[in-house]
């Protein structure tokens, strides 16, 4: 399996919600995605496009056995703590995983002469600017560790980039939401904390109701405004970037998004629309550590990858979900 277009990628993460859509698109582009994964958050029946590695990011004599057995030609960097809830209440935890893990990983790709590297960062490393549609300049002032940690990976590859010479594509997005048109792998998360498959859950009757987080914010309707991209796009915009490395075009960020915000409110009405059921849901306190509006461009995407998401508007991106969610393949 050694070739130009026949490759191996170490995808970490690669058993979670947007890692297995990855390794997906990755075998759909003429690689061998190996996936890297605890399996604290994510699940080994999602693993169905290439091999499959156990190990943890910081454990750095697994990651070393597992750089030598594949000789990966990159790094699709996906495995990381994302819950702002506990981001707050436990930074300890956020530090040590996201931030160590992720050295301990980086290290042991330049020692093994994997010098390609693309990152999944995350738009909550601009923090809250209100009213302004991010893009790549944005002053990056995070609200919580989880933004915060994932800043502190994207200057850990700049600094070795200047060190060994480490390539690197750094992604940051926020919302991304709906699942595999095809029905082979979708959302799931232990424990679930992302807003559709909620919505879905309690619409389904899996649990009683949705929690609205605070309907008091500066917005029409008063509740949260965030941007979605549908996984399926994002992941595309991931195998685009592998490739803008492999073609020698150097490091670069990139921010993924629509330029279009939807409220908690927005969201749950356009899901009754979808699946034609009422969305059951409750009013709760703010969380700490949640931004009012944030909203991502991606010009630069669009004309430097030539990036152009097809799926990611929100009735596709609920009706896939809904579709996934019937399934019930994660209900264990």
């Amino acid at each position: 399996m050694r070739g130009r277009y026949v490759t191996h990628v170490l995808v970490t993460g690669g058993a979670g919600y947007i890692g297995s859509h990855a390794c997906k698109a990755l075998k759909a582009a003429g690689h061998v995605p190996v996936t890297y994964d605890n399996l604290v958050t994510g699940w080994e029946d999602a693993v169905k496009f290439g091999p499959f590695e156990r190990g943890d990011l910081l454990d750095r004599e697994r990651l070393d056995e597992v750089f030598a057995r594949y000789r990966p030609v990159a790094v699709m960097h996906f495995a990381a703590l994302s819950q702002v809830g506990e981001a707050m209440s436990e930074p300890g935890r956020y530090w040590r995983n996201n931030v160590c893990g992720s050295l301990t990983l980086i290290e042991a790709a330049v020692a093994a002469g994997c010098l390609d590297f693309v990152f999944s960062s995350t738009c909550a490393t601009y923090g809250e600017h209100d009213n302004v549609v991010l893009d790549e300049n944005t002053p990056q002032e995070p609200l919580n560790a989880y933004g915060a940690s994932k800043r502190a990976v994207e200057n850990i590859l700049r600094d070795f980039e200047a060190a060994h010479g480490l390539r690197h594509v750094i992604f940051r997005y926020f919302n991304v939401a709906g699942a595999d048109p095809e029905g082979e792998i979708g959302e799931h998360h232990r424990p679930e904390t992302h807003l559709i498959p909620l919505m879905l859950d309690a619409i389904y009757g899996k649990r009683p109701a949705l929690t609205v987080f605070g309907t008091d914010y500066d917005t029409p309707d008063g509740t949260c405004i965030r941007d979605y991209v549908h996984v399926c796009d994002l992941v595309d915009a991931h195998v685009l970037g592998l490739k803008w490395l492999q073609d020698g075009k150097g490091s670069r960020v990139f921010n993924l998004g629509t330029g279009t915000g939807f409220s908690v409110m927005e969201v749950i009405e356009q899901s009754r629309a979808v699946t034609n059921r009422t969305v059951p849901f409750e009013i709760g306190p703010r969380r700490a550590g949640d931004a009012t509006r944030l909203v991502s461009g991606s010009v630069r995407a669009e004309k430097e990858l030539g990036w152009k998401p097809t799926r990611s508007n929100m009735g596709a991106m609920i009706a896939d979900a809904w579709r996934w969610h019937q399934t019930g393949h994660y209900d264990k």
